[in-house]
């Protein structure tokens, strides 16, 4: 019987690439005040950005219920008796959490596998689509698990922030605020590190952080699968994309937006490049590291 797979908004996979590979995708919520909107269902990337910079309220967001996922694996019971459902980090959101409560209330109905994919935005989505891709050929449970857990260590992401304004407002910067609310006039860049985001430099100018951005792909070549994320700046996007395109010619980046889920917090004008790496480049940055050749990083959490 075939595996059905289910993931949270916070993928940012775009609706026609949920849609071709069936994969069932749960919104998170985006609050304005005491108005309640489901990611991407009654709320746009563009009318989130509006609101973002214009609006006098500040948006908060909170988790999909246990009963958003119950209701989601309900209705795929009846079609199979595997299910697997793959989350954001569960180091920054309780999407994770929600999963697992969900899949308490059907057990005996239905197999269901929660997985951490420890990663956001379309970090998530290459791991999603990595799973879907391997259940849409027929593959068992056991073998879509398998290449679901072997993406993890092989998905990574760097991301520009416009501006750290939006983070700070929310409050998810916690003890590091102080510190990076001195950075506001520069291009933080972020990445992360076994769930949880961490600094991944600083940039003085957005050319400056493009051309980071692109040579954080060319040090990971070669590469599976690969992903462009923005919010405002699609000709921005483009951009990179064509400048991948010159190091990994045999590849196409796959475009999305990053939606309100993930934007309240990012705020207007981030760029991210997401990638899958090949398992020989897996390979051979273990090698690496096993001769201590390791860039550390201190960590940023960001509770939710």
């Amino acid at each position: 019987m075939v595996v059905k797979i289910v993931t949270d908004s916070t993928c940012d996979l775009p609706a026609h690439i949920a849609k071709d590979l069936d994969i069932t995708v749960v919104p998170a919520y985006v609050h304005f005040g005491n108005k309640t909107y489901r990611d991407g269902v009654d709320i746009t990337c563009d009318e989130l950005y509006r609101r973002l910079v214009e609006g006098p309220v500040h948006p908060t967001t909170s988790a999909p219920s246990p009963g958003d996922f119950v209701q989601a694996y309900t209705k795929l019971a009846e079609e199979t008796d595997n299910i697997v459902s793959i989350t954001v980090t569960s180091k920054m959101s309780a999407i994770y959490k929600s999963a697992m409560i969900a899949r308490e209330a059907l057990v005996g109905k239905c197999r269901i596998e929660v997985v951490d994919s420890q990663s956001m935005t379309m970090g998530l989505g290459l791991i999603t689509m990595a799973g879907a891709e391997r259940a849409r050929h027929g593959d068992g449970m056991e073998e879509v698990l398998e290449t679901i857990r072997n993406a993890i260590p092989r998905v990574h992401l760097v991301a520009m922030l416009d501006t750290l304004k939006y983070a700070l407002k929310g409050g998810r910067l916690g003890k590091a605020s102080r510190l990076l609310g001195a950075m506001i006039k520069v291009k933080p860049m972020i990445s992360m590190r076994d769930g949880e985001v961490v600094p991944a430099g600083l940039a003085r100018t957005r050319v400056k952080a493009v051309e980071r951005l692109t040579d954080f792909v060319r040090k990971r070549v070669p590469i599976e699968e690969i992903a462009v994320v923005h919010n405002t700046s699609p000709k921005e996007a483009e951009t990179l994309a064509g400048r991948l395109k010159a190091i990994i010619p045999d590849r196409e980046s796959i475009m999305a937006k990053v939606g309100p889920g993930l934007g309240v917090h990012g705020g207007p004008g981030a760029l991210v490049v997401v990638l899958r790496e090949s398992v020989r480049h897996l390979d051979r940055s273990a090698g690496e590291e096993r001769k201590g050749i390791k860039l550390s990083l201190p960590s940023l959490r960001i509770p939710r």
